[in-house]
């Protein structure tokens, strides 16, 4: 067995000295835990608290958000981030016959008081579960990202430097995996100031499963494969013509559209790259105070498509980059103006009305007897009139409130 020595402050035994040295083991009884069952490491489970040599699961009625802050700090995790009835199981055993009432700022959930409860059952499904954030006890400092720079670790209240034997490319693949930062791109000698020792064999996930020793060992500097944030992608018109589509913006058939890069300012220079999914064609531009913006003049069925933005820096003696989100732009007809539709619309009406009045007109034209009017005649006049007083009738109908008033006054 790996044996710990052992110095009684420590909060958990990730904090203590290891060796690879066999020992005899050893058997402990505590008098009340917690712990985190059935997730997906130490810091997510079911609760369950052990009172009287029994594991008993808590019922969610009796834990709020500042029982699980103490909770997750008992554990060695960090920030509650999910807390909700039944989300790992139903325990086995009893339920805890007592309801927390922790501020949030206690160490372990032993230093916080209980009631009794006021229902002493608790229905199916109602067993907490705890999801708590990993740990944030490493970071990389001066390197202009959280992906870079020189590793430090918190110990004992504050932030300390970590100093590592040999080469520290092992090291350093723990903390880039730690972070979510990818893999290791290159190590680099630290200032300084040592560091508190520490030694892995490159398999952990994070640094608190390396062995460790208070041997104060030079410091180091770790780049990460994704030192640079994802990059924002945006679009943009000045003629009124996008709006908000299904998948993405919806840009009208004709008009100009402008896509902008940018990103956050991480480090001077560099350039972005417009990619096109619909074709093979793509744009570069410097950035300039972290951003560029690529113009097109006026839009057509060949720019629907995909856009990404790739932004590329050269920092740290080697090439990074950076996708953005995918930009969906749909290309859309332009519809015409209501007032050319109610203009066509009028152009018909009185186009009808004129063929009906000749057609009316012949007609009479060659039904009328010689030298006089029928009683029932009507006039073409009289048609036209008629006529013309359908016209009006059918604008006004389709013209609103301010184009009724000038159409009265022509007439």
């Amino acid at each position: 067995r790996v044996w710990s020595f052992l110095f009684w402050s420590e909060p958990s035994l990730r904090e203590c000295i290891r060796t690879n040295d066999l020992r005899p083991g050893l058997t402990v009884i505590c008098s009340e835990s917690v712990r985190l069952l059935n997730g997906s490491g130490l810091c997510s489970g079911r609760v369950e608290v052990k009172s009287n040599q029994s594991w008993a699961s808590v019922c969610e009625a009796d834990f709020d958000r500042q029982d699980a802050e103490v909770v997750c700090r008992d554990v060695g995790c960090g920030a509650p981030a999910a807390l909700q009835g039944g989300l790992y199981g139903e325990g086995e055993g009893q339920t805890w016959d007592k309801e927390f009432q922790c501020k949030g700022k206690e160490s372990l959930l032993l230093d916080c008081d209980t009631s009794d409860r006021e229902n002493n059952t608790c229905l199916p499904g109602n067993a907490v579960g705890l999801t708590c954030s990993e740990p944030d006890d490493v970071r990389l400092v001066g390197g202009g990202s959280r992906c870079a720079g020189g590793v430090e670790r918190y110990d004992q209240g504050e932030w300390r430097t970590v100093g590592a034997y040999w080469n520290k490319e092992d090291e350093a693949a723990v903390v880039c995996r730690q972070l979510g930062c990818g893999s290791t791109v290159s190590v680099l000698p630290g200032n300084t100031t040592l560091g508190v020792g520490v030694r892995c064999s490159g398999s952990e996930s994070s640094l608190r499963e390396c062995w460790r020793s208070y041997d104060l060992l030079p410091g180091f500097t770790v780049i990460c494969s994704d030192i640079l944030v994802q990059p924002d992608i945006f679009l943009t018109d000045s003629m009124g013509g996008v709006s908000r589509g299904h998948q993405g913006p919806d840009m009208l058939w004709g008009h100009s559209f402008t896509i902008t890069c940018s990103t956050q300012p991480q480090y001077p220079g560099g350039s972005f790259l417009l990619t096109f999914t619909g074709s093979n064609r793509t744009q570069t531009q410097p950035a300039v105070n972290h951003s560029a913006a690529f113009l097109f003049p006026a839009a057509d069925d060949s720019h629907q498509g995909n856009y990404s933005c790739v932004y590329e820096n050269y920092v740290f003696s080697h090439h990074f980059s950076s996708e953005s989100e995918l930009l969906s732009l749909t290309i859309t007809a332009s519809p015409l103006p209501a007032f050319i539709i109610r203009h066509v619309v009028v152009l018909l009406i009185l186009l009808t009305a004129i063929t009906t009045i000749s057609y009316l007109y012949c007609t009479k034209c060659l039904s009328r007897q010689p030298g006089g009017r029928g009683e029932n005649s009507v006039s073409s006049m009289d048609l036209y009139v008629n006529a013309m007083e359908m016209v009006s009738l059918s604008s006004r109908a389709e013209a609103g409130p301010g184009e009724e008033r000038a159409a009265q006054g022509m007439e």
